[in-house]
């Protein structure tokens, strides 16, 4: 049983963190007890832990056993050139020279943005940055579904509305909106049309391409990048990490999860037409390194790709993300390609429902 993707939620999530508090999941989630993050380098074969220290002072850096083996203490000040004025691309704003950016910030803003650094907004990396680093280990703390993903962040949720009397229905494809006196009057569902009350709002939460569809002149990002996920059907037992960063290789980071070794790589066009038969070895070279086993026999595998992953964390693609509100007083839109500051994650999809659900409780006078 897979997830489609790896999504590794921070403690530092602030609004991750009230929503799985507000629909009693915060036990669902797992991983380790504080910031430590072990990498291993392909290509010379060196391994490293990342060790934040919990407060905001980071000392860490000075300590050679907590920061990225192969650097200097002088070398993390640099960051304070990407948080001070954040333009343009990554690769404008760190020293694409230094070990540092090879095994730390390349590999972040990769993870992060889902996007290659030459081309990924600075402004976006930066935020990233500020709220986890930035904000010492106690935000870094690593948390990942004890289940999965849906036992975390989608089944609690359900259960959650059904208690307060609302009508979920699955599978209920929206096909159109009706527009009529200034707002929006109809939903038209597979199923028929269904007015929307007088009284009544619509967040609209769909992918940005269906968001443009759906509403009139609306701009939304309209690049994508693909994500490539691997998942190896092995139970690892023990005291075994619970994800490992792979520097020099093919596969970037490496999750233990309770019946699967699952790799994800990001920003991975690259990827996306090489045949599963080719990328299951591949990338399980990768995996047996990372965990000290065999090569030989490889588990059984399940290759996910998704050619459109997320949009592109570019600065021309910011530019296109929409806020909440739309000119319609009824209707607001959410989802992680909105304008959230953030590129798009877990977070930013959650931070996007508060900021939907802000807005519509401003307009109504009762927020």
């Amino acid at each position: 049983r897979i997830d489609n993707g790896n999504h590794l939620l921070l403690s530092g999530n602030r609004a991750a963190m009230r929503y799985v508090g507000m629909i009693g999941a915060r036990a669902t989630l797992t991983g380790p007890e504080k910031a430590l993050y072990p990498f291993l380098d392909r290509v010379t074969g060196e391994r490293w832990a990342l060790q934040p220290n919990a407060g905001m002072i980071p000392w860490w850096i000075f300590i050679t056993e907590r920061r990225v083996a192969g650097t200097h203490s002088w070398q993390y000040l640099a960051a304070r050139r990407l948080l001070a004025k954040a333009e343009g691309v990554v690769t404008d704003r760190v020293r694409t020279t230094a070990t540092l950016y090879r095994r730390l910030w390349q590999p972040l803003a990769v993870a992060a943005l889902n996007t290659e650094p030459e081309a990924g907004s600075a402004a976006l990396f930066a935020t990233i940055v500020r709220e986890t680093l930035g904000a010492g280990g106690r935000a870094c703390v690593p948390l990942l579904p004890r289940e999965g993903l849906s036992e975390t962040l989608i089944d609690p949720a359900l259960l959650h509305l059904r208690n307060k009397g609302a009508d979920i229905r699955i599978g209920a494809r929206l096909r159109g909106l009706g527009f009529a006196d200034g707002r929006v009057a109809a939903l038209d569902l597979d199923s028929g049309n269904e007015a929307v009350a007088a009284e009544e709002a619509v967040v609209l939460a769909v992918p940005a391409p269906v968001a443009a569809r759906l509403v009139p002149d609306l701009t939304v990002p309209d690049e994508f990048r693909a994500i490539v996920n691997a998942h190896y059907r092995l139970a690892m037992r023990g005291n075994a990490p619970w994800l490992v960063g792979v520097i020099g290789g093919t596969a970037e980071w490496v999750f233990r999860k309770r019946e699967v070794l699952s790799v994800t790589v990001s920003a991975a066009d690259r990827l996306i037409d090489t045949p599963a038969e080719e990328l299951a070895p591949l990338l399980w070279r990768d995996v047996a390194a990372a965990y000290n086993l065999p090569s030989e026999p490889m588990p059984p595998c399940q290759i996910v790709k998704e050619k459109r992953a997320t949009f592109a964390a570019t600065p021309a693609q910011e530019e296109r993300r929409p806020g909440a509100v739309t000119r319609w007083p009824n209707l607001v839109l959410a989802g992680d390609w909105t304008a959230t500051s953030l590129p798009a994650t877990i977070e930013g999809a959650i931070r996007s429902g508060f900021s939907a659900a802000d807005a519509l409780l401003g307009r109504a006078g009762i927020g």
